[in-house]
């Protein structure tokens, strides 16, 4: 029996929400148990798919977990661009970012476990970053006495150091909950004063 040009024109759009019912299920999937850890059959049972689409869309588990980094790391580079001009206000609404969606900071966390190269798209994406920082310590908004991979480093330490801290360290914070609000907001102050002490200008 022929196909219908509705058909037709609904397969794209059908084809287009399970992609993406996948790599949301994988996204839980990998920043709860890694790589290693992930497993084929419990991200096709949480999309509700056919595991085989998986391997049709996607290729295997690595090339999966690739295209979870690319997406959910592309999407915090748009949320939070990067402002090398103000490296205090980049440090402020990177750590909000990442507190609100605590499994980009599990994700990174994986990869850098469990995997040891470094795939170009990270490789140009830092380096434009430290191209960035450079201009701006030629411009004199930045530590020019700094090498810029070393403030890089520093800085991205400096966002993630409450969220990856030790739960008993900030279980004896000021707060009951670490990770309240106001508790959150408390830290959020403290690190956008050191960026501004450590990495502005002289």
């Amino acid at each position: 029996m022929a196909t219908s040009a509705r058909e037709t024109a609904s397969r794209p759009r059908d084809a287009k929400a399970t992609q993406e019912r996948l790599l949301l299920a994988a996204v839980d999937e990998f920043a709860e148990r890694g790589l290693a850890g992930a497993r084929i059959d419990r991200i096709a049972e949480r999309a509700d798919a056919n595991k085989r689409l998986i391997y049709a869309y996607f290729g295997n588990k690595d090339d999966l977990f690739d295209a979870v980094l690319a997406r959910t790391l592309g999407v915090l580079t748009e949320s939070v661009p990067f402002t090398p001009e103000d490296l205090p206000g980049y440090a402020g609404a990177l750590f909000d970012e990442l507190a609100r969606q605590p499994k980009v900071l599990q994700l990174a966390t994986w990869r850098n476990f469990e995997r040891t190269a470094a795939s170009e798209r990270e490789r140009a994406s830092y380096a434009g970053k430290l191209a960035a920082i450079k201009r701006a310590q030629r411009a004199g908004t930045a530590d020019a006495a700094i090498p810029a991979p070393d403030l890089l480093a520093m800085l991205m330490s400096l966002v993630t150091s409450w969220l990856s801290a030790p739960t008993a360290l900030k279980e004896l914070g000021r707060s009951a909950d670490p990770m309240a609000a106001r508790r959150l907001r408390q830290h959020r102050q403290a690190l956008v004063e050191v960026v501004a002490r450590a990495f502005g200008p002289r």
